[in-house]
């Protein structure tokens, strides 16, 4: 009769072998995953914007077709209403109404919507209207609204102060301000200092 063998009972050098193989190997799993969202995650933005600024574009041939109430996506609480344009630098830029920080995000903002004489435009300094550092007196823009296109010059640059002054919309006067965060290379958000480019109608 053969003697009964029991099962051989790992050694406490084995098992501590066994536990930082398991250790490392849930380790080197939980890094690649977080590795992957992080990709995810960078590839997504751009996918995004550049999404967006397809929407946006559509959106805008919708208004100059007629489709004025139109939202580049379903949610969307913005429209596009008009570009911007500096012939000097190379800028075209779309228009969107209601200046709030979401909207920001997809590019410059109008509070009226394009209506009246007396516009103002603001963007993000560190995007869309970071090219305002590089304008000039004398430089032409150009705003096209679905009413036309409105062409004016650059009369002065300035840096003010919000919490002293703020720009007042004055329906007689036929201008447009350009307005951003100031200074452009800020390590931080926000500040009360403001760059406000304001242009005149071109020959007037």
């Amino acid at each position: 009769m053969q003697a009964r063998q029991w099962p051989l009972q790992p050694r406490p050098r084995d098992l501590m072998k066994q536990t930082r193989h398991w250790f490392y190997t849930a380790v080197s799993l939980t890094a690649a995953f977080f590795s992957l969202l992080y990709l995810a995650g960078a590839l997504w933005i751009p996918a995004k914007a550049e999404l967006a600024q397809w929407l946006i574009e559509r959106n805008w041939q919708e208004a100059l077709e007629g489709n004025a109430s139109t939202r580049p996506w379903p949610w969307a609480d913005t429209r596009a209403v008009g570009v911007l344009s500096v012939p000097n630098l190379g800028i075209r830029q779309i228009i969107l109404e209601g200046n709030s920080g979401r909207n920001l995000a997809f590019g410059p903002v109008m509070n009226n919507g394009g209506t009246g004489d007396d516009l103002v435009i603001s963007g993000h300094r560190d995007t869309h209207f970071r090219f305002l550092k590089d304008l000039g007196t004398g430089d032409q823009l150009t705003i096209q609204t679905k009413d036309g296109t409105r062409y004016y010059q650059v009369v002065t640059t300035e840096v003010v102060n919000s919490r002293k002054s703020e720009l007042v919309i004055e329906p007689g006067t036929k201008r447009i301000s350009l307005v951003t965060c100031y200074p452009f290379d800020a390590p931080m958000a926000g500040g009360p200092l403001r760059y406000v480019v304001t242009a005149l109608p071109a020959g007037g």
